[in-house]
């Protein structure tokens, strides 16, 4: 690790993450969500009907941050809680109607700041970004590091 600009990495990818979920903030008036709200909706979004404790896994959060910010998200409407079909104590959470039907704009939202974080670069450019970013993971993660993007 004798170059510099590898000693910044961590602080690099850690910065433009936090810009993001500022940025993600910052245009977010119309739907009023936290950018850890948005991260749970995006993963119903993905595979709706998830139990609690796994959504907990998945955004590497406490089980009891997820209850909260489920209770937060169920009182305004953008998720519900069902009792699994083969195990009554195990809570699935969907994405309701209201999540599906913004999922258009939340996109767009997406899109422009993705656009934003990524402008100025060429093409063949962003390929490599994503390339290597990729292959951070899976050196990090294994080979379910696909599952966790």
């Amino acid at each position: 690790m004798n170059d510099p600009d590898q000693t910044k990495l961590g602080f690099l990818i850690h910065d433009v993450a936090r810009l993001m979920r500022k940025r993600f903030q910052e245009i977010d008036n119309e739907f009023g969500l936290s950018s850890a709200q948005w991260r749970l909706l995006f993963r119903l979004l993905k595979e709706d009907g998830v139990p609690q404790a796994r959504l907990a896994e998945l955004l590497e959060v406490e089980p009891i941050s997820v209850s909260r910010m489920v209770d937060r998200l169920a009182e305004s409407g953008w998720v519900e809680r069902r009792l699994a079909r083969t195990d009554r104590r195990v809570r699935m959470i969907y994405a309701t109607r209201k999540a599906r039907e913004a999922c258009s704009g939340i996109r767009e939202i997406t899109a422009t700041v993705h656009e934003e974080a990524l402008s100025g670069l060429a093409d063949d450019e962003r390929r490599v970004l994503f390339g290597a970013l990729g292959k951070m993971a899976q050196n990090l993660y294994g080979p379910e590091a696909a599952d966790r993007a």
